[in-house]
């Protein structure tokens, strides 16, 4: 790597958590990604990217939320997936101190790429790892165990309210990887951990697939 004797470094993962010999094993696995830094919190230069390789549920590319949402009544199945992918930044920004802030945007802008529809908050946002985990079809937030971080650790479900923004929209959902795909036929998450000065995005695509 080109590191003079002398020189001081440190190896982290892209959450920013450092390699040591406690937690090397831990954290040290076939095809993870690690950055060689001169400090923990040192500013990248430029962007990194880590490809995330696994076999898709079959469901994503068949159904993509098709049965749970036309089997709803003969009632308009797109509020249905709107409100799924709701759900997460409602638990995204269960434990914001100040203004819960959730924004759902049309694009319609072809200069921008095709239209898309954004679903935008304020909560406390993704790491990498999270993001990863995210991407795994049928693992619920509420049953990731053993080496998955949950992107929603510590959340806990709260009592239904009717029409209120405590209830869980997705107590009996599909799942946000459903509603995407129901709705279009690529995903982008962008998200920056409240703790962290890293932005981490995940592009997943039928395409890909």
């Amino acid at each position: 790597f080109g590191i003079d004797t002398d020189e001081n470094f440190v190896i982290t993962t892209t959450n920013r958590k450092e390699i040591t010999e406690d937690n090397f094993s831990e954290l040290v696995q076939d095809g993870v990604t690690l950055y060689l830094l001169q400090s923990v919190d040192q500013m990248l230069l430029s962007a990194t990217k880590e490809r995330i390789d696994f076999l898709p549920h079959y469901d994503t590319l068949v159904k993509s939320g098709m049965y749970e949402y036309y089997a709803s009544e003969g009632q308009n199945p797109l509020p249905f997936a709107l409100a799924e992918l709701i759900d997460n930044s409602l638990s995204a920004t269960s434990r914001n101190t100040g203004i819960r802030s959730i924004q759902i945007e049309l694009l319609f802008d072809d200069s921008q790429g095709k239209p898309a529809v954004a679903v935008i908050d304020n909560g406390r946002g993704m790491t990498s790892k999270q993001l990863n985990n995210w991407a795994v079809y049928r693992l619920s937030k509420f049953t990731r165990q053993g080496d998955f971080e949950s992107d929603h650790s510590g959340y806990v479900r709260p009592l239904p309210v009717p029409r209120s923004l405590n209830s869980d929209i997705s107590y009996f959902g599909v799942g946000g990887k459903q509603a995407v795909f129901f709705v279009g036929q690529s995903a982008r998450m962008i998200s920056k951990p409240a703790d962290s000065q890293d932005v981490h995005e995940l592009v997943l695509s039928k395409e890909d697939f």
